[in-house]
């Protein structure tokens, strides 16, 4: 039971009024500064980057996607501004979990949490380097490919770009992205059999906020506050003149890929909206925070998903869904209209929205360590504060080296999706800590409570009306996945897979058989198989030479993927039965299924490389925490 030994609500408050006589963060935050510090975390590489992937693959309809990412954050909101209410203290999740389920789960939601600050903050630096290099671009300033680029990509990027030119795709008509990969690949300086490619503008720039959030809160405060004001009016702009170039035309059809299309983009979707969390790190540094923390939180998320509805709106009404599955959408768009003086505005405010995130981010993650340091758990040099700026200065300092040495190596995809499902994790915990929480008699309370409505019936009703809905509305595709039945790939998936031999064999195919179509199409195996109809595409790929492994995804090689989604059904189900037997409350309850539904839809690959990083979590917490914790030093 030592490893579930909990902190109280008391003792915490305890601990923290004796610190602020002599080790204590500066106040200077009240609701407003929250509020700005909500909108600069949010309103980041969501609206300027993956904002166009999500429109791209769910159509105008993505607008639903952000209105339940919307819910469910606002869900999981009202669970952190309750546990921030009753303890106004640094450390967020992990502090609420410490008191709600113990120290080991404490310790696994802090090491969550250095996926969604420190690996997020990799993210926004990797796509803030791309919207200053593509500014230095438009201003005539060409920097080689391979400092602006991070290893993995240029590496995957050259392997896929070959695959596509051996069958027959011109380099010319690769995307803009794999040409850079390939660039940066073969022009890159060597050593030996290593390329040296690294995104060094990405460093730099998480060098200069690191140096803001050391220097102290105030100034942090006072950048943030500037920047917001900046982005807001520029997409308040954007908002203004592209309102003029909307064809209402592009919005049909409204949902072009249905259901699976909308929820294709929930990775993209939510990390839009990470960040909201950031702002209960700030605690100790608020005049007021039993008030001002749930206000700040709420009125971000609103402003925000007012804001992304709009924007998605706008940009799916100005070209057509399917043209936006671009890296800077917002100037892709304008561009495309030839108003390119906008895409110049757009790529400025993009550079100080995404700097904006990066100085929140990089300010949440010292003072989870610093928490973490004051309960044992880390060294005590973590909670060490700075004399004169009253900032955890050495926490500060290693969490720049943590952000700053993967951001030059690491791809894209990879952070997101893992910062994501780090992110949600803890969203499932806090939920889940207020759930535990409800009926305990003896925790004091602050001044803000999440409104109680009973789950005890209105849970389980809510599952059977969603089995009945799905054996009505979308029969097939759920008892396909009941029964694992097999899944053709898709054209990039096959055409990866082939040798060049069977690349070869089937352009003499195609060329024999439908010279016209495939002259057509450039002789480019993916653009000629792009263009086919569904059944037309399923027919012809049945007809060829390769293996059945290289047709369909069968078996333990699909069934893998659906885990996730197995793991939230039974949880599902189990909390209905909790929900009934406990009455419990029906607004953290939605929030902990919300989020967890979303963890389901990141696939397993990220669960896998989530269930990793919680082992060396676990290894440095047996290693080290366990037996250094002050709650065993007070025990012992």
């Amino acid at each position: 039971m030592n490893l579930f030994r909990k902190k109280s609500v008391v003792d915490i408050l305890k601990n923290a009024s004796e610190d602020s006589h002599h080790n204590s963060l500066a106040k200077h935050l009240g609701v407003r500064d929250l509020t700005a510090f909500g909108i600069a975390a949010i309103i980041g590489a969501g609206i300027f980057s993956t904002i166009g992937k999500a429109s791209a693959d769910g159509g105008p309809a993505v607008i639903f996607l952000f209105i339940f990412t919307a819910i469910a954050c606002g869900f999981a909101a009202f669970a952190y501004a309750e546990f921030a209410s009753m303890v106004p203290v640094s450390g967020s999740a992990y502090t609420y979990s410490y008191v709600a389920f113990g120290e080991l789960i404490a310790w696994i939601i802090g090491w969550a949490l250095i996926m969604e600050y420190a690996i997020g903050n990799i993210t926004v630096a990797i796509s803030w380097s791309d919207y200053f290099t593509g500014l230095l671009e438009s201003g005539g300033i060409h920097l080689p490919q391979w400092i602006q680029m991070d290893f993995l990509t240029a590496s995957n990027g050259f392997d896929t770009a070959t695959s596509l030119m051996e069958s027959g795709k011109p380099f010319a008509n690769l995307d803009a992205g794999l040409q850079a990969a390939y660039t940066a690949w073969t022009t890159s300086p060597t050593l030996g059999p290593l390329h040296l490619i690294a995104d060094l503008p990405a460093l730099l720039i998480i060098i200069l906020i690191t140096a803001l959030v050391y220097r102290g809160m105030k100034e942090s405060r006072n950048a943030s506050n500037l920047m917001v004001i900046i982005k807001l009016c520029i997409i308040l702009l954007v908002i203004a003149v592209g309102v003029f170039y909307v064809d209402t035309a592009n919005w049909h059809p409204f949902a072009p890929n249905g259901v699976p299309g909308i929820l294709k983009g929930v990775s993209a979707v939510f990390f839009a909206y990470i960040g909201f969390d950031a702002i209960s790190t700030t605690a100790e540094e608020c005049k007021d925070p039993q008030r001002d923390l749930p206000r700040g939180m709420m009125w971000a998320i609103i402003i925000c998903t007012v804001l992304y509805i709009i924007i998605a709106l706008i940009l799916t009404g100005m070209v057509k869904y399917n043209q936006l599955s671009v890296g800077d959408p917002l100037a892709f768009v304008f561009e495309k209209l030839d108003l390119k003086w906008m895409s110049g505005i757009i790529a400025v405010s993009a550079v100080i929205a995404m700097a904006s995130v990066l100085l929140v981010f990089q300010m949440g993650q010292p003072r989870i360590w610093m928490s973490m340091s004051r309960d044992g758990l880390l060294p005590k040099a973590f909670s060490r504060v700075h004399p004169k700026y009253r900032t955890p200065s050495f926490a500060t300092i290693v969490t720049g080296f943590v952000v700053a040495v993967p951001a030059l190596f690491l791809n894209l995809t990879m952070v997101t999706d893992l910062c994501s499902i780090g992110t949600l994790f803890a969203f499932v915990l806090v939920c889940g800590g207020v759930l535990v929480l409800q009926n305990k008699k003896d925790i004091p309370r602050g001044k803000f409570k999440t409104p109680y409505v009973n789950a005890k019936f209105i849970l389980p009703l809510l599952i059977v009306t969603a089995l009945v809905l799905l054996f009505t509305y979308n029969k097939k595709a759920t008892v396909s996945f009941l029964t694992n039945e097999k899944r053709m790939y898709s054209v990039p998936d096959i055409i990866t897979t082939l040798s060049p031999d069977q690349a070869r064999t089937l352009q003499n195919t195609l060329s024999q058989k439908d010279s016209v179509g495939f002259s057509a199409a450039n002789m480019d195996l993916e653009t000629y198989l792009s263009s086919m109809k569904e059944e037309t595409y399923t027919g012809f790929v049945n007809t060829l030479d390769i293996t059945e492994d290289q047709k369909y995804e069968s078996g333990w090689a699909l069934f893998k993927h659906k885990i996730p989604m197995w793991i939230f059904i039974l949880i599902s189900f189990a909390l209905a039965v909790w929900a009934f037997r406990s009455n419990l409350s029906l607004i953290p309850l939605l929030g902990l299924l919300s989020c967890l539904y979303m963890m389901a839809e990141l696939g397993v690959a990220n669960w896998v490389g989530f269930g990793i990083w919680l082992i060396v979590g676990l290894a440095i917490y047996f290693g080290y925490s366990k037996n250094n914790s002050k709650l065993n030093k007070q025990k012992v």
